[in-house]
């Protein structure tokens, strides 16, 4: 089951099983050794599924000054390979288009995975860069309201000419 909740709608098991997750890959599998847990928490909408009690995919969304950036993209190690990072996306985008539609999306996606971020329409802006001793690379993406006004403003409309 898929579920979208702010920090403070998040009970104590979800907090501590999405802390557990993002420490377990990015700080240890990663051998990433940087402070995970952070004030964007406390921002963020939290987007998550739970498969047999277990969170196997997580990520967060937060407003930026002048655009939402989402990030701590994660499947768990036992999960991957099932599509869940396409569906975390997916759920991600909805998301973002519901609560920060007019704002554009820029990333700072890991160097390795900017392709995943390529299949759902973000672009590479610049050059990659160090983050938390892992090398990344900024990504963007227009305003979600845009393109659905662009779809809006193409369809046919049903006055006719007099």
């Amino acid at each position: 089951m898929w579920s979208i909740k702010t920090f403070s709608e998040l009970t104590t098991t979800e907090l501590y099983a999405i802390y557990e997750l993002r420490v377990k890959t990015f700080v240890v599998e990663q051998q990433r050794i940087y402070q995970e847990v952070d004030a964007i928490d406390l921002q963020a909408h939290h987007v998550f599924k739970i498969v047999d009690q277990q969170i196997v995919a997580y990520a967060r969304i937060f407003k930026e000054a002048n655009h939402v950036s989402f990030g701590r993209v994660v499947v768990a190690e036992n999960q991957r390979g099932r599509h869940l990072g396409a569906d975390l996306m997916h759920h991600i985008l909805q998301v973002i288009a519901a609560h920060y539609g007019e704002r554009p999306i820029q990333i700072e996606a890991q160097v390795p995975v900017q392709g995943f971020y390529q299949r759902f329409g973000f672009t590479t802006s610049g050059t990659p860069f160090l983050f938390n001793h892992t090398p990344h690379i900024k990504m963007i993406k227009p305003a979600l309201a845009t393109e659905t006004q662009l779809k809006t403003t193409n369809q046919p409309s049903d006055q006719s000419a007099s």
